[in-house]
């Protein structure tokens, strides 16, 4: 398969690009070279091979999702250099008026 450089230059439209005839020409060989790899790949799959998204078996790896119990505000606060009204007290960073 072969891709025309009027095929690139409408792709070009297509995507908002504003391309010169230098890239026109240069991309019509790299995109023709891409279509080629892409179809010998597509000749390696036959009938008989499923499609799969990973060569080796995996499993799921990760745990189990299990509630347990978080930190009280109390708690949480206990560890803070700064608390007041039951929250952490941060310096301002953003002006009043802002």
């Amino acid at each position: 398969m072969t891709i025309s450089r009027d095929e690139v230059a409408h792709l070009a439209r297509l995507s908002r690009l504003a391309l010169g005839d230098a890239e026109l020409d240069h991309l019509a060989g790299q995109l023709d070279a891409i279509l080629s790899a892409v179809a010998r790949v597509s000749e390696a799959a036959g009938e008989d091979v499923p499609p799969t998204s990973h060569p080796l078996p995996l499993v799921n790896v990760f745990r189990p999702d299990v509630t347990r119990p978080g930190l009280t505000a109390e708690q949480a606060l206990a560890g803070a250099p700064v608390a007041e009204d039951g929250r952490f007290r941060v310096p301002r960073i953003l002006d009043e008026d802002v």
